[in-house]
């Protein structure tokens, strides 16, 4: 019921609408984008640019429309710091190779 001189408040706890959760649902379900750029110039010459991209979805809305990046990072996922590693390993190996070539033929003959 209102009162004159005051407006219904439309999220009321009798309104019936959305909740947080059923809103977040939705947003996770659908996805959101929100892409903006930050220029900085002083006398015409730009000092500082920033590209500002955020999707807001859940992983498998993510993984559909071709975003994966976290699967590759190695400070979000254990597998591709393990790749990270095995990968840095090898090459330090090669350096170490081509740096020393006579050391495989010392350590077989020891």
């Amino acid at each position: 019921m209102t009162t004159p001189g005051r407006l219904p408040d439309p999220y009321g706890r009798d309104s019936g609408g959305a909740n947080l959760a059923d809103i977040l649902e939705r947003v996770l379900d659908k996805g959101v984008v929100i892409a903006g750029d930050i220029r900085i110039n002083l006398l015409d010459i730009e000092l500082l640019t920033i590209k500002l991209r955020l999707i807001v979805a859940s992983v498998d809305k993510a993984k559909e429309m071709g975003i994966d990046w976290w699967e590759d990072d190695p400070a979000l996922s254990s597998g591709a710091r393990r790749k990270e590693l095995a990968r840095e390993n090898a090459e330090l190996r090669e350096r170490i190779a081509q740096l020393e070539p006579g050391r495989d033929r010392q350590e077989k003959e020891a």
